[in-house]
């Protein structure tokens, strides 16, 4: 039962996942890239500060480590695949984001040296094809946007296979309260860094523009996508596998144009309808094919 409430709670970051990316290309128009990730992770830290400050100042040196190492993965994630954003599609950035469902079986056995199990392994497969049908990608017309975001993926998958790794078998809150708050602690750092080294290069790479659409991506960004998300995340991936988080983290395109078509008039084409049913099956077939072999176990 745990083991499915971690499930759900998975999909309710995937869906709010989905709609960073139309949060993000809408903030990227009024901030440079990292400006808006400095006032996102910012604005995470400081809630972290609120509600977790009990917590923090009786934190360890090996949790503060955990926290950190997640942070440099979660800050690298992000910083990669929003500057990739800049030069790329919602739909192509989507689609390479997904590339984290395949790597993380073997980033996972690489670290934890666990045994995948065989409907893990066949619904990896199944959620690969529905993504690469749902998404079409054009390899023929590969940028540095794509490339960025392709990297990210790597960050993405060591995330999640980490996460595992530091939580698995802990219940504590305050174990919880401070890894979410010292994975914000090592994001920003790396996107200060960044924004320092660009603007060295590129003294015109600055951008700021308050606007109201600014405020909003960054309220959606900063407090749902990064505080709530990392909150659940933490409290909740060690009861399941990183390969079936990063499954029900594949489902995030699918969710991303269901949000586009609600809230913008986008039109899905048949081919999305198709690829999004067969990711769904990938999914499915983790779920299912676990479940029966745990019957006939018994």
């Amino acid at each position: 039962m745990k083991a499915l409430k971690a499930e759900g709670g998975l999909f309710l970051m995937t869906l709010i996942w989905g709609g960073t990316f139309l949060f993000t290309k809408i903030g990227l128009e009024y901030c440079s890239t990292p400006m808006y990730l400095i006032f996102r992770f910012s604005t995470a830290l400081i809630l972290s500060l609120i509600f977790f400050r009990k917590y923090i100042f009786s934190i360890g040196k090996q949790t503060a480590r955990q926290g950190f190492i997640l942070g440099l993965f979660f800050g690298g994630g992000f910083l990669l695949q929003t500057y990739g954003l800049e030069f790329t599609t919602v739909t192509k950035s989507a689609f390479i984001t997904g590339m984290a469902v395949p790597l993380t079986p073997f980033i996972s056995w690489l670290i934890q040296k666990k045994k995948i199990s065989i409907w893990s392994i066949t619904g990896v497969v199944i959620a690969f094809v529905g993504l690469l049908i749902f998404a079409q990608p054009d390899f023929y017309n590969v940028n540095i946007g794509d490339a960025l975001t392709l990297i990210s993926t790597f960050f993405w998958a060591f995330y999640i296979t980490y996460m595992d790794v530091f939580t698995k078998g802990s219940t504590s809150k305050a174990k919880s309260g401070q890894l979410v708050f010292m994975q914000f602690v090592g994001a920003i750092p790396l996107v200060l860094l960044t924004s320092i080294a660009i603007n060295l290069i590129d003294s015109n790479s600055f951008k700021l523009v308050y606007s109201d659409e600014l405020v909003l991506s960054l309220a959606y960004n900063g407090i749902l996508a990064s505080f709530f998300v990392t909150l659940i995340h933490t409290s909740i991936q060690r009861y399941t596998t990183p390969v079936k988080a990063a499954l029900i983290f594949s489902m995030e395109p699918i969710i991303a144009s269901a949000l586009a078509v609600i809230f913008v008039g986008a039109v899905l084409q048949g081919h999305e309808y198709y690829g999004g049913a067969i990711l769904l099956l990938g999914v499915l077939t983790s779920e299912v094919g676990g479940f029966f072999k745990n019957r006939a176990a018994r």
